[in-house]
């Protein structure tokens, strides 16, 4: 086992040839702030480097899944070792913000995504906003009936959250109800539109998602490392990345808006009241 100080998260091996990474942090609802990514990140690593590890479970804690960004932390990406080329994370203005966000959440969630390993998020109860960033870099997505997936933000003046996949997720037009309408889809909603490959009760999501990883674990990792390439390359073949990272221009074009207009986040009325329910557990 290696030697870790995780705070926010657990490593363990639960079945031969599994890493799970556990959010743990279930009294903020797995509120994710920069330790929290940093942590993960970490984990993904150790489990990459790991030979006897061919597959890799994401999980949490608690009644949900996770509950976005955590808007309380006021962390700069610089506390932290720094794990894509980009800096400037002081700079005044908008620079320091975007590359603050360039660094832990556009570009963590990318690497998660490229890993060489096939990954699965085993998600139950709300998902909201950043929650959908963690899950959507993996390659397989196991849902509680009970679980539900929404990007609010919206209601921040923003396009929606920085790993801007939806189109690819949910399809082009579910994905703009998505947004424009900030409610939540149900699992089942999302396992008819592709999002999620198996809906499976509560009392049963930890042991379904341990057999598949078990069964996927026993198939040869070099197959394995090369069909996730060629369906992320595929992907990339379509224009995922670039429309990301237009994407994720304009969420910097509605930061910098609310930092002109509201000096901060805006939130209208509407908007609000739809987070509130959406986060209330």
């Amino acid at each position: 086992m290696p030697d870790t100080d995780f705070e926010r998260i657990r490593y363990d091996v639960p079945v031969e040839g599994v890493a799970r990474i556990t959010l743990a942090r279930p009294e903020r609802r797995n509120a994710q702030d920069y330790r929290m990514l940093h942590e993960i990140d970490t984990a993904f690593g150790i489990a990459a480097r790991d030979d006897d590890v061919r597959v890799i479970v994401l999980a949490a804690d608690g009644p949900h899944f996770s509950s976005g960004h955590d808007l309380v932390s006021t962390a700069c990406a610089d506390e932290f070792e720094t794990r894509t080329m980009t800096g400037g994370f002081r700079q005044p203005g908008q620079h320091g913000p975007m590359v603050n966000e360039e660094e832990m959440y556009l570009g963590l969630c990318w690497r998660w995504r490229n890993g060489p390993k096939p990954t699965i998020a085993q998600a139950q109860g709300k998902v909201i906003a950043g929650g959908l960033m963690l899950m959507w870099p993996c390659d397989i997505i196991v849902a509680s009936e009970d679980a539900t997936f929404s990007d609010p933000t919206v209601a921040f003046g923003l396009n929606g959250h920085e790993y801007h996949t939806h189109l690819w997720e949910v399809g082009a037009r579910k994905a703009k109800e998505m947004l424009f309408r900030g409610h939540a889809l149900t699992a089942q909603e999302c396992e008819k539109l592709g999002m999620v490959n198996h809906v499976v009760p509560r009392e049963d999501l930890e042991k379904f998602t341990l057999d598949m990883a078990s069964e996927i674990a026993q198939r040869p990792p070099v197959g394995l490392k090369l069909a996730k390439l060629a369906v992320n390359q595929g992907l990339e073949a379509q224009g995922q990345y670039t429309a990301m990272q237009a994407a994720f221009g304009l969420h910097q074009v509605g930061h910098a808006n609310a930092r002109i207009v509201f000096d901060g986040v805006p939130v209208d009325p509407a908007g609000l009241e739809i987070i509130r329910k959406l986060s209330k557990s």
